[in-house]
């Protein structure tokens, strides 16, 4: 049975900085919806005289955000279809919130959750202190919106929960402010592989 990984949390977490870690120890295919997403997006928000830098305005998520789980997800499940394992990347608040949504989209190719494992990896911080410092520290022209609009994008800060029907050992809340990764890779890859 192969598997599907989800790592989910929020902006500055180290969602993508765990799962490349893995994804190369283990020879994993690995989709970042941020990178798969970005050139469109950058077109997309262009085309309509908007910032090709914002990733988190209510401009950006009406324009491009569905586009952006569809690629990301399609991508993911023409190589479970393959019979090979999958790490995908990005918030997915909207769809980890909706039981329906994993079963409907393994659905799309003839699969569910009795033949594919699914683990979701969800990865946050001790403090909003800690995410703005790793925002910070990342420099991307991507995080502007964020810096500008603080307070509102502050709430999207919070934990995160999975309403998809995986047992409970199939969840992992993983907090990822040891500023030494190696143990916290060590942990989310025992998590994933056993």
């Amino acid at each position: 049975m192969n598997k599907l990984v989800f790592f989910l949390g929020p902006a500055g977490a180290g969602k993508t900085t765990l799962a490349k870690a893995i994804a190369s120890h283990r020879k994993i295919p690995f989709f970042d919806m941020d990178i798969l997403l970005r050139p469109a997006a950058d077109a997309i928000m262009t085309l309509h005289g908007l910032d090709p830098a914002d990733r988190d305005s209510a401009e950006y998520k009406r324009l491009c955000r569905d586009l952006g789980y569809r690629i990301t997800m399609d991508a993911a499940l023409d190589n479970i279809g393959l019979d090979v394992d999958a790490f995908v990347v990005g918030p997915f608040t909207k769809e980890a919130a909706n039981p329906d949504w994993i079963s409907h989209e393994l659905a799309r190719i003839g699969r569910s959750l009795h033949d594919v494992e699914v683990k979701v990896v969800l990865v946050g911080l001790a403090n909003e202190e800690l995410y703005r410092e790793r925002i910070q520290g990342r420099q991307s022209p991507l995080d502007e919106w964020k810096f500008q609009h603080w307070n509102e994008f502050r709430t999207s800060l919070g934990n995160r929960t999975v309403e998809w029907p995986l047992p409970a050992e199939n969840i992992a809340l993983i907090d990822n402010s040891n500023p030494d990764i190696n143990a916290t890779v060590a942990a989310v890859e025992r998590f994933i592989y056993g």
